[in-house]
């Protein structure tokens, strides 16, 4: 080949990789959503019924399609204007693919370094794969003549079937670099963390992990100095992101803990090294991951071996513990009143109680601060003292949050649903007056009891005027518990997306009605 054409070859190349990288925009967030799990977003991608897959099938075909019709048209001229020319319905093709393809993500792609060089890897992937490809056809194009040389260059079309491989080979090679930097970020926070005179604690649990952080820090406030890890970030690099950028002048530093297979807390106990801890229950959530509710058991316990001083909501009092307080045992909540403005409800530590009020909703509101309370209990404070500072505890955003627009009462319960809290949420809505709906895609990561779980999610929705199913996952099992319940099927709808959702809502909810949206899915169970 001469010169020139490697050129214009290397040109061709950027130029396909870089369009064809538009089309795969949704792909980087599902990535993220993943954990950076290979594995696990190839299990995604090639999902029985993904629209994804679907979308970039089309894709193929119509690039493969359009790039043949246009060689054939102009194959009057010269096999590399040919050739030139049909790059422009190629780019047309891929430019209107990702403007029609622009699904909002429900969880926005967070734009980190990692995502970042995972992403400039994909592309110098497709790159060199199209390169490869184009040399090679050119190079073969030698032995053919007459009208097949001026499809050569069609096969770029198939490029869309190599997305999903070429990503998760990105994201290994970024592995290369990541890991071995994530390792030291981590060890300079667990040497600052073992270094550090102030008390850890450490959370974990099935469900209100990020509630009972939140709680316990604004209690312990009354008369501590703390830091807490920021939102939900409860992984070795978020717990060191805390630590490394905010350091630890502080009493008592408390630590989110996640996790989603065995091992998980282990590696976290291992970093922080808590004295105290909080296991605020156990439920069949993440069981997909775990294997087993015996799993899950275990692995909550891990906690307990390592901070010896432990509570225990009533869902983990079936964890051993050398010392702890259990939930019905030492301390308890009693005497819980239920309102659409608040909660009321009794603390008691063994012989001492205190009346406490909240604008919290629900019933797992009063259950979690007890947790936090019981906790500052245990490290010294008094009664009034935490009665004080459970006064200034604040929502946590999309955990029964309440708000009002246009005389309808919203309740927002999308994060991260499971069993326990759906039932709570439930309980909540139908305290109200009016017309009360609910918006709900299911609860996902229960494994072999997600059938189950989801039926009778959907018989606790009797009773209600309006039940909005959304997507495809889940809804066809919890529609079922519903109506096996004795709910009316005339009450009950099925739309697409939640965009579809709303538009709904926004035509029929009127004055004085309330509306629950229970569980937002991430992008990776929308199919």
């Amino acid at each position: 080949m001469t010169t020139e054409l490697w050129y214009c070859i290397a040109a061709g190349s950027i130029v396909a990789a870089t369009l064809l990288c538009l089309t795969a925009s949704s792909i980087p967030a599902i990535m993220q959503q993943s954990g950076y799990s290979g594995e696990g977003f190839l299990e995604w991608y090639y999902e029985r019924g993904n629209m994804i897959l679907g979308r970039h099938m089309l894709l193929a075909l119509c690039l493969f399609l359009l790039t043949a019709l246009f060689n054939l048209c102009f194959s009057f001229l010269d096999v590399k204007w040919a050739n030139l020319i049909s790059l422009a319905p190629f780019a047309g093709m891929c430019i209107l693919f990702r403007f029609s393809d622009r699904r909002a993500l429900k969880v926005p792609v967070k734009r980190t370094g990692r995502l970042m060089r995972v992403c400039g890897v994909y592309w110098f992937l497709l790159v060199a794969v199209t390169f490869g490809v184009c040399v090679g056809f050119t190079y073969g194009a030698r032995e053919i003549t007459g009208l097949a040389n001026y499809f050569r260059y069609v096969i770029i079309a198939a490029m869309p079937f190599f997305f999903p491989a070429l990503f998760a080979l990105a994201n290994n090679i970024v592995k290369i670099y990541d890991v071995p930097r994530n390792k030291r970020f981590e060890k300079r926070a667990a040497k600052i963390l073992a270094e550090s005179p102030c008390i850890k604690v450490g959370i974990t649990g099935s469900f209100g992990k990020t509630s009972v952080k939140n709680m316990a820090k604004a209690i312990l406030s009354e008369k501590y100095k703390v830091i807490a890890t920021g939102a939900s970030f409860n992984t070795p690099i978020g717990i060191a992101r805390t630590v490394n950028e905010i350091g630890l002048d502080c009493d008592i530093f408390i630590a989110e803990m996640g996790a989603r297979r065995v091992g998980d807390i282990k590696e976290l106990c291992k970093m922080v090294n808590p004295q105290y801890g909080i296991i605020t229950g156990i439920c069949a959530q993440h069981l997909e991951t775990f294997g087993s509710l015996e799993n899950i058991i275990k692995e909550k316990g891990v906690l307990a071996n390592y901070a010896k001083k432990v509570v225990l909501g009533k869902s983990a009092a079936v964890i051993p513990a050398e010392e702890k307080l259990a939930e019905g045992e030492d301390f308890a909540v009693e005497d819980i009143t239920l309102r659409t403005d608040g909660t009321g409800f009794t603390l008691r530590f063994k012989e001492e109680k205190i009346e406490v009020k909240t604008e919290l909703l629900g019933r797992a509101a009063a259950e979690d601060i007890a947790l936090a309370a019981a906790l500052a209990y245990q490290l010294g404070m008094s009664a009034e003292e935490i009665k004080i500072g459970i006064e200034k505890i604040e929502p946590v955003p999309h955990r029964l949050e309440k708000s009002e627009a246009n005389g309808v009462t919203i309740l927002d319960d999308s994060y991260n649903c499971n069993e326990e809290g759906a039932k709570c949420a439930v309980e909540v809505l139908k305290l109200f007056e009016g017309n009360k709906w609910v918006v709900t895609p299911g609860i996902v990561e229960l494994g072999i009891l997600e059938t189950e779980k989801n039926e009778a999610l959907g018989a606790s929705f009797v009773g209600l005027e309006q039940v909005v199913l959304v997507g495809e996952t889940l809804v066809q099992t919890v529609k079922k518990g519903y109506l096996a319940a004795g709910g009316d099927k005339e009450k009950i709808r099925t739309v697409p997306t939640l965009k579809d959702a709303q538009e709904l809502l926004a035509k029929e909810l009127a004055t004085g009605d309330t509306v629950l949206f229970l569980n937002d899915l991430p992008d990776i169970y929308v199919t």
